[in-house]
């Protein structure tokens, strides 16, 4: 009828909400809730480091495959330098004050050799100290050459205060030859000589003790000769002296 009022239509959901359905019972569901998406916070950004931006790591260099190259060959050695005869001012003095008692004169490295007559070693040894100023006997000491007829060097190092420079003197000595002691010249030959004459058994003629200065007294042989025999000595001293055998 055109008077009757019309119908009241009910209200539309909003959008946002889920209308219930109906159940099989006409009973309607309650709505169901949406759940949010999570939102994940972005990563903090490193601080900046205190020495600057860093460099960006290059990239490993790609393998070729090429063999190693060899490592390079040691340089050679420097040849050895080898003695050279000397004729300076100081051996014309020598010779001219000893003639033959002046056996050879050369230098090696940088330092003056001279190999005088052994029984005029004294005589020398006095020269050098007043007349060249060699004041200072640093060293005495000997050299062992077995195969040689004159088997021993006895050899002398001299330093001059005065001049700042050094000498060596040098005789040679055969097995049962005596050399002149100089310790008359150098007082600190006194301990020398018979430290020469505990290991190599040189006998230093005008020595006031020569003694035994390393070695036991009743110790056989010198130790510093090239054909003596140390362990044998040592088993036999220990076995006599000390009454055991030695651990060597």
């Amino acid at each position: 009828m055109a008077d009757d009022p019309q119908e009241k239509q009910p209200p539309k959901p909003p959008a946002s909400e889920t209308p219930a359905v109906s159940t099989p019972q006409g009973e309607p569901k309650p709505p169901v809730a949406t759940v949010p998406p999570k939102t994940v916070a972005p990563a903090a950004a490193p601080p900046p480091s205190s020495s600057g931006p860093a460099s960006p790591t290059k990239p490993a260099a790609p393998a070729t495959g090429a063999p190693a190259k060899p490592a390079a060959p040691p340089p050679p050695k420097p040849p050895a330098v080898a003695p050279v005869p000397l004729d300076n001012e100081l051996v014309k003095r020598y010779r001219t004050r000893f003639a033959d008692g002046l056996r050879a004169a050369w230098e090696d490295r940088k330092q003056a050799i001279l190999v005088v007559e052994r029984g005029r070693l004294e005589e020398i040894a006095k020269f050098t100290r007043d007349d060249e100023k060699f004041d200072f006997l640093s060293d005495l000491t000997a050299v062992d050459w077995p195969k040689r007829e004159r088997r021993f060097d006895v050899v002398l190092n001299l330093y001059s205060f005065a001049h700042n420079t050094r000498l060596r003197l040098k005789v040679h000595a055969g097995e049962n030859e005596s050399v002149p002691s100089v310790s008359g010249v150098w007082s600190t030959a006194n301990w020398l000589e018979r430290e020469v004459y505990d290991m190599f058994g040189i006998r230093f003629e005008g020595h006031p003790n020569l003694t035994r200065i390393l070695m036991p007294e009743e110790w056989q042989g010198h130790p510093l000769r090239k054909d003596y025999d140390i362990l044998t000595q040592d088993t036999a001293w220990v076995r006599e002296n000390l009454g055991i055998e030695s651990g060597q």
